[in-house]
Parts: structure tokens; C-alpha cells; sequence
């Protein structure tokens, strides 16, 4: 009997699913339209409802293309929506390191008071790893190989390897781990509310060290419940993650 109620079950399940492969498509369909008409308003230069129709695209689900990025970017630059602006040549930054959206990026933030988008040394290692990291790995597994390759012929044949070539090859192999991964490990976040506490600790009862404005640009370096742990000004904070627009 319960296999009988099974099988009659399984013609539900399949309308079920068309059902909501059919609303999926619907709802790509009208996302795609409403993008249309985004991109013509923002053609025939109603920037603000061009950009408001886009970020509602953006939060169905929407991914951003490099244009859409750019055209927000700009819409907000005509608002004078600076933070923004800022946001959105980050996130098209992230796609593709160039040294002319850096500059960019950190002319407007001096010409508005905001911190973190300075032209340093970490920022252009930052922009140097994005852009040769593959590469750099690549002629760094080179050398990595041969010794590799070389102690597993030693270990095949018996011979006896020495403890100072052990140690050569792991520590290369430890500062080749940390090249892959610590770029990828830090996040980057705009403050998106004006006057955002920063504190000692994850807790609302922690103490309030500083207070600062919207458009900032913080380093993210990890989660605790409800709370971001942010490097500001080469100190270590909490602050809470909805007062974060996260790139």
C-alpha cells in the first residue's frame, strides 16, 4: 500500500518541478527585460532609474557584468553617491587589477576624506598579485618539482638524504603555501551607514575605540557571530556586518 502511495506521489513531484523550472525561466525572463529597459534609460541618460533598476536585478540574484558594473559606478558618480561609487569600481577592480582604477579609486577617496584606497606598497602588491600571481606560482613550482623530484629519486634508491635539504624544501614550500593563500584569506569592505562603532570585541558591551564614516574601505580578516574583525589604521577591531557593503 505504501509503495502504491509512492508511485501516485511521483506524478506530483514532476509537476512540482516543471512548475518551478517554468517560474525560474519566468523570472530570467522579466530580469532580462528589466535589464533591457535598465540599459536603455541609462542610454537615453536617466542614470538614477537605470541604476535602481539595476540594483533590483542585483537583488533577485542577478550577476553584475563589467558593464553593469561600470554604469553604476557611473550613475552613482553623477548622484554624487560617493561610497557607492566607490563600491562598485572595487567590486569591477576585483574582477580586473588595473593601476588606472586604483588611481582612480584613491583620487576620489582623498578628494572626500576616506581612508583605505591609498596607493601603498601592500595595495600595489595586492594589484601585482592579481594580476601575475598565476604566473609567479607557476615559475615558482619549477624549482619546487626538481627538488621534489630529486628527493623522491634519493628516497627510491636508498640514498641518504641530508636533514639541512629537508628543511630547505619545506620551508620553500611553506612561503610558496602562504603566496597562494593569504591574498585570497583577506576580504575588503566599504562602511555603508554613517558613524559605525568599532570595538575592542564581538560585543555590544565591548568598548566603542572609534567611530567612522560611511565610505571607508576596511580590511576584513574573519567572523564572529554577528560581528566582522576589520584592520583599521594597522589595529585590529570588531564591527558589526551589516554596517559593511562586502566586496
Amino acid at each position: 500500500m505504501a509503495l502504491f502511495h509512492s508511485f501516485q506521489a511521483i506524478p506530483l513531484k514532476i509537476s512540482l518541478f516543471f512548475c518551478f523550472l517554468s517560474g525560474l525561466a519566468e523570472a530570467q525572463i522579466v530580469s532580462s527585460d528589466s535589464l533591457r529597459r535598465a540599459d536603455s534609460l541609462f542610454s537615453a541618460g536617466d542614470q538614477v532609474n537605470a541604476a535602481r533598476i539595476y540594483e533590483i536585478a542585483l537583488a533577485e540574484g542577478h550577476t553584475a557584468t563589467d558593464p553593469m558594473l561600470l554604469k553604476l559606478a557611473s550613475a552613482y558618480e553623477r548622484q554624487n553617491d560617493v561610497p557607492r561609487l566607490l563600491y562598485y569600481l572595487d567590486v569591477y577592480f576585483e574582477r580586473h587589477p588595473d593601476d588606472i582604477v586604483l588611481r582612480r579609486m584613491n583620487d576620489i577617496a582623498r578628494a572626500n576624506n576616506l581612508s583605505g584606497y591609498e596607493t601603498d606598497d601592500l595595495n600595489y602588491f595586492y594589484l601585482f598579485y592579481r594580476k601575475y600571481g598565476l604566473y609567479v606560482l607557476l615559475f615558482l613550482l619549477i624549482p619546487a618539482g626538481y627538488v621534489f623530484t630529486v628527493l623522491l629519486l634519493k628516497s627510491f634508491r636508498k640514498q641518504p638524504i641530508l636533514t639541512r635539504q629537508k628543511w630547505v624544501i619545506f620551508i620553500y614550500l611553506f612561503m610558496l603555501l602562504i603566496f597562494t593563500n593569504l591574498p585570497e584569506g583577506v576580504q575588503s569592505g566599504i562602511i555603508s551607514h554613517d558613524r559605525v562603532l568599532l570595538r575592542t570585541d564581538p560585543s555590544a558591551a565591548a568598548p566603542i575605540v572609534e567611530v567612522i564614516g560611511r565610505g571607508n574601505k576596511v580590511s576584513i580578516l574573519g567572523t564572529k557571530d554577528i560581528y566582522l574583525r576589520i584592520l583599521w589604521r594597522n589595529n585590529l577591531y570588531f564591527i558589526r556586518r551589516d554596517n559593511v557593503w562586502i566586496i
